[in-house]
């Protein structure tokens, strides 16, 4: 008895419309459907909605009989037929008869195969819609018109109206370009050997020359990455010390005029970063105004080497990140220490604890459990940090037989592999390299730390 009714109480729930139900349980016109879109909907009375999943895969065969396939037929070769220089004698010049671009192929060959995904996604929506209205007629429920369709769009269905077009502008500038780049990198498009506008496929040739540590570029990249992980533990580090430091220096009881404290820091971040750089980089020259400065109250005789010498350069731009990044950790902090109960300042007061002991049982842990996350985005935040080094050192100093300066962060090195040199897929794959070594640091920290694994305890 106790088995018929659990089967009588699960029959009650509707069956969900989804596409494999679609598939085994729909009727002939659901399954016909799967070849003619917009057919089950036809014969359910939704002319309009039919006729628009209909128009979009007639718009879709012919788009890929007329230029899909051929883009996607090219994919393999990316090209074989060069710009070619011909003598024309009756007109006495040369004429230049176009061959093939394998950037445009790529390009367009990644952008059918988007298009094609949506198509497959708009085409499990039709089946599902198709199974929907046969379920709906034959329980002798009413089918929604395509006005209602509409009105359901500002009402049970909002979110999918309004995440569509984000999710649009993701898959547009975001997925297809990330792709595209990730697809250079198995290629040798790049100005070594003339392969800018005719190259091939070389699998994992490009990764196994930048993992190398024989090859120059090898060497390059893991100097670089050395460099880049000092650089971010430094940046992201110090800062928030110090940040920190000058929090509760200023959120303390005995600290006159807070406001003016704050106001006066937040003044610093007001001031656009890349202005304030420029004005550092020209002031720390050679000639600039530090180094006259020096040698005018007889300090030193000779210009100190602030990005001439490896060790100066280094201890530079952390120095000044630290002037410009300090502000920032001061207003992240503020409010957490604002927000840490006095109760337990006071306890320790009364058990004889000392500021150090305060600060490292109570102030320390509390800002570590809330700010963890945060301390994730800066240290990824630092390893992009394009705008303090190339704008403060551009990298320098350089050695004359590398691509890198002593300074370089791999997101610096990878701009002058790009833009200066033009060697595309020894860039990309840098690229590659780098989101993966930022996503498994931010994964396994994160889901090592209290914010993940003891919210409650620590509440």
């Amino acid at each position: 008895m106790e088995k018929l009714k659990m089967k009588k109480r699960v029959n009650q729930f509707p069956t969900p419309y989804t596409f494999t139900n679609a598939v085994k349980k729909g009727g002939l016109i659901t399954k016909l459907s799967m070849l003619i879109m917009g057919a089950g909907n036809i014969a359910h009375q939704q002319i309009v909605k039919g006729l628009i999943f209909l128009g979009i895969e007639i718009a879709y065969i012919y788009f890929m009989i007329t230029t899909g396939w051929n883009c996607i037929a090219m994919l393999p070769s990316l090209g074989e037929t060069a710009q070619q220089e011909i003598w024309n004698e009756k007109k006495g010049i040369y004429e230049y008869v176009g061959g093939d671009n394998s950037v445009l192929i790529l390009l367009y060959g990644v952008l059918v195969i988007g298009i094609t995904l949506v198509f497959i996604l708009i085409w499990r929506a039709a089946v599902k819609s198709a199974y929907m209205a046969e379920c709906l007629s034959k329980e002798g429920k009413h089918v929604n018109t395509f006005k209602e369709d509409i009105k359901d769009l500002f009402n049970t269905n909002l979110h999918k109206m309004l995440m569509t077009p984000p999710m649009v502008g993701i898959v547009a500038f975001t997925i297809l370009p990330l792709i595209f780049m990730i697809c250079m990198a198995f290629t040798n498009y790049s100005k070594i050997g003339d392969h800018l506008v005719l190259f091939d496929w070389v699998g994992l040739d490009n990764f196994k020359e930048v993992l190398s540590f024989s090859s120059t570029t090898g060497k390059t990249f893991w100097s670089v990455l050395g460099w880049t992980i000092i650089w971010a533990i430094f940046a992201t580090g110090l800062n928030y010390i110090f940040g920190m430091i000058l929090g509760i220096v200023i959120n303390r009881k005995d600290t006159r005029c807070k406001g003016f404290w704050r106001f006066c820091f937040v003044l610093s971040i007001a001031v656009p970063q890349f202005v304030s750089l420029l004005i550092m980089r020209t002031m720390l020259q050679p000639d600039g105004a530090v180094n006259v400065l020096l040698k005018n109250l007889g300090l030193i005789e000779k210009s100190l080497p602030f990005f001439t010498d490896t060790t100066w350069a280094r201890v530079t731009v952390i120095v000044i990140n630290l002037w410009v990044g300090i502000p920032y950790t001061l207003l992240q902090v503020t409010g957490i220490l604002q927000n840490i109960p006095a109760e337990l300042y006071e306890s320790a007061k009364v058990d004889g604890a000392n500021a150090f002991v305060t600060f490292f049982k109570i102030t320390l842990p509390y800002m570590l459990f809330v700010t963890t996350p945060y301390l994730i985005t800066q240290f990824t935040g630092n390893i992009n940090n394009f705008n303090v080094i190339f704008l403060l050192s551009g990298g320098a100093p350089t050695p004359v037989d590398r691509t890198a300066g002593k300074t370089d962060l791999l997101v610096t090195w990878l701009y002058k592999l790009t833009i200066d040199k033009q060697y595309f897929n020894v860039g990309a794959v840098i690229g590659i390299l780098t989101f993966i070594f930022l996503a498994i640091i931010a994964l396994v920290t994160y889901h090592n730390t209290g914010s993940y694994k003891n919210e409650e305890e620590f509440q």
